[in-house]
Parts: structure tokens; sequence; C-alpha cells
């Protein structure tokens, strides 16, 4: 109960202060900020489906040494509340810290974005906050648009299934993969725009998935559509039990530059999972610097 008041507290006072996204390390290119200088982004989010609610706090700090390239250091923090069924209870803790760097080239062509980020054991791998081990992720966007309209492709590769804003897994890996995310955004109405994509994450070697919702003292539970997550805290396997595709569909709102509210919906074909997910964020340092002037 206390658990569950301090995760409700934190999404208020995250609203209240205007925090950005973190999570998200490469966004489109098209909406980059072309300032140069110290950044600072905060994002509160969360995805609820079946398996419990996962919720995470990611704040970032970087620098941007011109237009085009800049890096950032951050840390997530989790709170994790894992459905009756799993046989779990809730819990929070830190994640691993990362490092990355990226790079925006905005084009009339054709947009590029490329983010490479690492991060460092920290987390408990008992609590699915870690791999245990270091992790990596290199992923590129192209997009282009026209008018309203920016189609767009991601496609990268990991030793890790990499979290999205519109879906913070009840599990997370440790093994390569290549990951592939295509679709697009469309611009509603001023500041309202919406997004649908499709992904696949494909492995391939040697897997490890970590549970974030079954706990780490407890014999395998009953596992649907192949969500080993489910049954046992970590698993070794193959390529196919850390293989995913699905879709998903967004709202956005950004009434102002530096605020920014998502809610999305996502469905994991594989597991046969519907999940539900929301994000706060606003971007501290480009707000920090208008106040300033």
């Amino acid at each position: 109960m206390v658990r569950n008041k301090l995760v409700v507290t934190l999404a208020i006072i995250t609203a209240l202060v205007s925090i950005t996204s973190a999570q998200t390390l490469i966004k489109p290119v098209s909406s980059a900020s072309p300032e140069s200088g110290v950044t600072a982004n905060v994002e509160f989010g969360g995805t609820s489906d079946s398996d419990g609610q996962v919720y995470e706090l990611n704040s970032s700090v970087g620098y941007n040494f011109n237009p085009h390239f800049g890096v950032a250091v951050g840390t997530p923090v989790y709170f994790i509340n894992p459905s009756s069924s799993t046989g779990g209870s809730s819990t929070s803790g830190l994640g691993d810290p990362y490092l990355a760097f990226h790079l925006k080239y905005p084009g009339s062509a054709l947009n590029f974005g490329s983010t490479l980020a690492g991060a460092a054991p920290v987390g408990d791998s008992k609590k699915g906050l870690s791999t245990g081990r270091a992790t990596f992720d290199w992923n590129n966007r192209f997009e282009h648009g026209f008018s309203d309209l920016t189609p767009f492709v991601e496609i990268g590769i990991a030793n890790t299934t990499p979290e999205s804003r519109m879906f913070l897994r009840p599990y997370t890996t440790l093994g390569f993969n290549t990951h592939v995310n295509g679709g697009a955004g469309y611009d509603v109405w001023k500041f309202i725009s919406v997004e649908a994509s499709g992904y696949d994450i494909i492995p391939s070697g040697q897997q490890t998935v970590f549970s974030r919702v079954h706990p780490s003292q407890g014999n395998g539970g009953t596992v649907h559509h192949g969500r080993v997550f489910e049954g046992n805290q970590q698993t070794k396997g193959g390529a196919s039990i850390a293989q995913d595709d699905g879709f998903s569909a967004a709202i956005d709102a950004s009434p102002v530059h530096d605020f920014g509210v998502e809610l999305a919906y996502t469905r994991s074909v594989v597991y046969d999972l519907n999940s539900v997910s929301f994000s706060i964020d606003v971007n501290l340092g480009h707000l920090y610097r208008k106040i300033q002037k």
C-alpha cells in the first residue's frame, strides 16, 4: 500500500514539475532541438497488462556539442506491481545507468538519427532490473515528412531487448538481437499527433530472460503463449524464448515545446499480450534556457 502511494505521488510530482523523456533515446529527427549546450530530461511512465504494472522514472543530463551530435548519461528507477497470478510481490529499485551518444541529421529528402547506448550492470537481476551484464543498443532511424504525415523506419542491434516508450516489458533479456520498428506519425491538430507502428525483435544465439513479475525464489509456474517470464525468474534457452513481434498505436499531446504526454496501446502477437502505457515528460534543459531569456 505504501509503495503504491509512492508511485502515485511520484506521478503527480512528475506532472507538476513538467519533466521530459529520456527513456526513448532516439526521437523523431525532425523534432530534434537545434540548440547546443547542456541538456536535462526526466520522464515518468508506465505499462499495465495482465502480468501487472511496470513504472519507470528516468532522468538524464547531457551536452549537445552542436545541432547534430550530443551525449547523455542517465539512470532509470523502476516500480513494479506484479499481478497476483504470477506469484510476485511489489518491488522497486535502481536500473542500469547508461551512457548514450546521439547523431541527428535532418534533411529535405531524408532525416537520419542514430543512437549508441551502453549500460552498466548496477540493477538487481533477480528483480529483472538488470541482466547482470553490460549491455548495448545501437539504433538508427530514417524518416521523411509528407506534409502532416511522417513515415519512419528504425533498425538496430543490441544484446538486450530495448525498452520502448510505448511498452515497458514485464521482463528483460540478455542475448544478441536485431530489432526493427516501422510505421508513421500524423499531426492531427496543432499540438496533437497520432502514431501507428509495427515491431519485430529477432534474437539469435543463446538468450536469457529475466522476469520482472515472477519472484526470484519460486517454483516454475504456468506459462501462457510462450511467456517464460511468467513461470520462472530466469530462463535460459534458444532464440525463440526472446523473440517478439507486434504493433503499437499512440496519441501524443505537446501543448508547449517543453511538455508532452502520451497514451499508447501495444499488442504483442507472439505473447498474446495487450498492454496500455502512458508517459509524462518535459525538457528541463530547454525550459531553463527559456526562463533565463
